[in-house]
Parts: C-alpha cells; sequence; structure tokens
C-alpha cells in the first residue's frame, strides 16, 4: 500500500490525530486508517451504541449526534432482528448493553469459546483479550481458548481467566496480531463454516508500542478496491506497527466519519449502512 496523509483534513484535526488514505493499484484497493495519540488531554475514545428506538443508525448520525473526531462501525450485529442485536459484549460507561458470548452453535454441536474483544480503559488506553461473561462479570484469558471444527471445547475454565477490567467494550473478532506477531484465531474463536475468513470490506483497529491507537477501513466489493482476507488485513495493520489488532464488523457496515465527512465508499456509494455500535473519538471543548 502507498500512504498519505490527507491534509485537507488533518488541519482541522486536533494535533495528535492524523488520518492516511492508501492505495494499490496492482490489487485493486483502497483504504484510509487513523491514528491517535492515547495520551492526548481532553481526549475521549469510546464505545458507543445507537439510541435510536430500533437500536441501529448511521455512522454519520453517531458522528453528529456526539460531535465526534471520528467513528468507525464497531461490533457485529443481527441485521435483521427489531430492535437490532449485538453479537457478543456491548459496553459503553461500565454498562453491559450486551453480554459476551460464551458458546456458539455450528450445526449440532455446541462450542465453547473466547472471542475477542476490543476494550477501552479509563486513562484511554487499548486493550485486545479473549473473553467471555459470567454472572455480570467480564473475564479475560492470556490465549483463546482452543476449538477445531468438529472438535468442541466442552467447557470454559473460569480458574484460567482473570477479571478483565476495561470501561468501554465490544466483542467482534477474529484476533489478528498478538504480541508484535499475526495471529489470526479463526478456528479459536469458531469463525470457521462462516463469512469472516473470505475477502471482503473490512474495518480493524489495533495499538502500537509506544501508544498510538489506529482504526482502518477498507473498501471492497468494487472495481477500484477488491477488499481483503484476514491475512492481508493482519499484514496491514503489522505494516503499521500494531502489537495488537483486532478484526471488527465488515462488508456493508465498514466506514470511517472524520468531522462528519464520510471517507470511504461502504457499498460502492456514499451511501451508509446502519449498524449498532461503533468506536468513537471524542474531545471536549
Amino acid at each position: 500500500m502507498q500512504w498519505r496523509p490527507m491534509e485537507k483534513i488533518n488541519q482541522n484535526l486536533p494535533d495528535g490525530i492524523k488520518v492516511y488514505k492508501g492505495k494499490n493499484n496492482i490489487m485493486p484497493l483502497k483504504a484510509w486508517y487513523a491514528e491517535v495519540d492515547v495520551s492526548l488531554q481532553d481526549m475521549s475514545i469510546r464505545v458507543v451504541h445507537s439510541q435510536d428506538t430500533d437500536r441501529k443508525e448511521t455512522l454519520s448520525e453517531f458522528s453528529d449526534n456526539l460531535n465526534a473526531s471520528i467513528v468507525v462501525n464497531g461490533g457485529y450485529f443481527i441485521l435483521d432482528k427489531d430492535p437490532t442485536e449485538h453479537v457478543g459484549l456491548l459496553m459503553s460507561n461500565n454498562i453491559i448493553h450486551s453480554p459476551a458470548i460464551a458458546s456458539v452453535l455450528r450445526g449440532s454441536t455446541r462450542y465453547f469459546l473466547t472471542r475477542s474483544a476490543l476494550g477501552i480503559r479509563d486513562d484511554n488506553h487499548i486493550d485486545i483479550a479473549w473473553i467471555a461473561s459470567r454472572n455480570d462479570s467480564i473475564y479475560e484469558w492470556q490465549a483463546p481458548v482452543l476449538n477445531q471444527q468438529n472438535i468442541p471445547q466442552l467447557s470454559l475454565d473460569y480458574s484460567q481467566a482473570v477479571p478483565w477490567n476495561v470501561r468501554d467494550a465490544l466483542q467482534a473478532g477474529p484476533v489478528l496480531i498478538t504480541d508484535g506477531e499475526i495471529n489470526i484465531t479463526v478456528d479459536e474463536e469458531v469463525f470457521f463454516s462462516s463469512e469472516i475468513p473470505n475477502i471482503h470490506p473490512r474495518t480493524a483497529a489495533g495499538y502500537t508500542s509506544d501508544g498510538r491507537f489506529i482504526i482502518m477501513v477498507v473498501d471492497g466489493r468494487q472495481a477500484s478496491s477488491r477488499g481483503v482476507y484476514l491475512q492481508e488485513l493482519a499484514v496491514m495493520m503489522d505494516n503499521l506497527d500494531c502489537v495488537e489488532a483486532i478484526n471488527l464488523d465488515g462488508g456493508g457496515s465498514s466506514g470511517m466519519v472524520v468531522n462528519g465527512k464520510i471517507l470511504n465508499r461502504p457499498t460502492g456509494t456514499t451511501a451508509q449502512r446502519e449498524v449498532m455500535s461503533a468506536i468513537a473519538v471524542l474531545f471536549q471543548e
């Protein structure tokens, strides 16, 4: 990818936040990423959820309602439910709006699992962990519980876990990078036999060792941008020096709004899908 700063947009962003646009004419591919210094004063990184009665809204609506500098889409949700249901953990300001997933069915087989989530601490530092819920508490594991297709984990051992202390969080997955190494945990998180590993428009988030929060969107299903596989997405985040990274909801949900303007073309146009959750970068005036 050839990246260049979006100078006109960056002029209207606070110091410590920059947005870049990338292009690869051979693949072909178009992508955007924002880089946020998590130590910035008067800045807050938040997981937010729709306040509409149907529990979903566009990223531009999130941006307008919050007066956000940056908004990207968040976790998976069931689009055809009314009101919409989040898939996995959704927590804002220490309030759990949807619990973490503890198990899923694949055919007639139940797999107990620790799906990954992005968490935000009070000091805006980011954590990416494999998690599950129990008794209204959230626990994290140092490594994902092992699952393979047709070889399910039959229970979760909470003695191997510790409480996950974050203020905001959303579950998505799979993990892309762990401890500075590409580590895509598709099987462990039971994303096999799903569309998730295939080529799609993408949204990803991660952080670097020097305290930069990276959020990226990649367009897809277009003549000018085909989308990426998880492995390609992981390489893109690794090339930006992420030491931890996670795949978020993608497809037609993938989008980035900066200062009220949608940067990418989520469905090949400027139209936006309504989503249930998002990650927002906010500043106090």
